[in-house]
Order: structure tokens, then C-alpha cells, then sequence
């Protein structure tokens, strides 16, 4: 099974960016892991929040296929525990999916669209995160799952 990030916005080039480098790398050695940025809208203060998600969600849609399993890190979604995400990953693998995919939204969410095409939502947390740092924190726990099915000692 294939994992994949879909996020809004650019890489920042910053110190967060060669975290999120380090676990990726270290995700393929147990799955097939890519991420896939869609860039920041042209002129989007000109626009509304509505119309940010409608032109933002168009662009997710694209990088989505059909018989992926999508699933929305989304402030109102379900939170998990590490070995409750470990399970849910393990259980996605042995339904025989080829994609597994993740996306994380602008700054306004998602659009009704989006949202239709989900297969389930995930709160990393309740709190309120810059996206780079949702994307940091949702790969050190991608990593964390892999060990954790893996059974290696990187979770106590």
C-alpha cells in the first residue's frame, strides 16, 4: 500500500522542512510514501473563503484517484492515540488498498466537494497548528506507526 500527503502551500525551507525530510525518508523503508504539494492560490485575498475552498478543493480532487482511500486531517475528526493510528494504517493495508492518502487543507478547510469525496477525518490534535507543523507532526506519527507494526522500540 501506497501513503500519501496532499497539502496546501509551499515548502518553507526552513528547519521544520529537514525534520519532515528526515521521517519521510525513513517511512519508505517500510511504505511506498510520497508527498504532493498544491500551490498556494494566486490572489487569494481578493477572494472569498468560499471560493478559496472551491478553487483549493478542485486542485485536491485532481491528485486524488478514485480507488484511493481518502482521509482528511481535519480539526473535527477523530483523534487517535499512536497505536490506535498504528491499527487503523494496519487495517487500511490488509483491506488490500493501493492508496492510502491524507490531505491536509488551506486555510479555511475544505470544500463541500472535498468533503464529499472523504472516507474518514483525522484530528491530529484540537489545537490550532501552522501547516508546517501538521506536517511534521503527522509524519514523526506516520514513522511512529510504522515501528509500532513493526514492533520496534522507537514507541515505549
Amino acid at each position: 500500500m501506497k501513503i500519501r500527503l496532499v497539502w496546501i502551500g509551499k515548502p518553507d525551507g526552513d528547519i521544520f522542512d529537514e525534520a519532515i525530510k528526515s521521517y519521510s525518508k525513513k517511512i519508505t523503508s517500510y511504505f511506498p510514501y510520497e508527498t504532493i504539494a498544491i500551490p498556494y492560490l494566486k490572489n487569494a485575498k481578493s477572494m472569498s473563503e468560499d471560493e478559496q475552498k472551491k478553487r483549493e478543493g478542485e486542485m485536491i480532487l485532481k491528485k486524488i484517484e478514485n480507488d484511493d482511500f481518502v482521509v482528511l486531517l481535519d480539526e473535527r475528526g477523530r483523534e487517535f492515540t499512536s497505536v490506535q493510528f498504528a491499527d487503523f494504517v494496519q487495517q487500511r493495508a490488509n483491506s488490500g488498498l493501493k492508496s492510502l492518502t491524507f490531505v491536509i487543507g488551506g486555510a479555511y478547510g475544505f470544500s463541500k466537494d472535498v468533503y464529499a469525496r472523504q472516507n474518514a477525518q483525522m484530528a491530529l490534535s484540537k489545537l490550532t497548528f501552522p501547516h508546517i507543523m501538521v506536517r511534521l507532526v503527522f509524519a514523526e506519527q506516520l514513522y511512529r506507526t510504522c515501528t509500532i507494526l513493526n514492533n520496534e522500540p522507537y514507541h515505549h
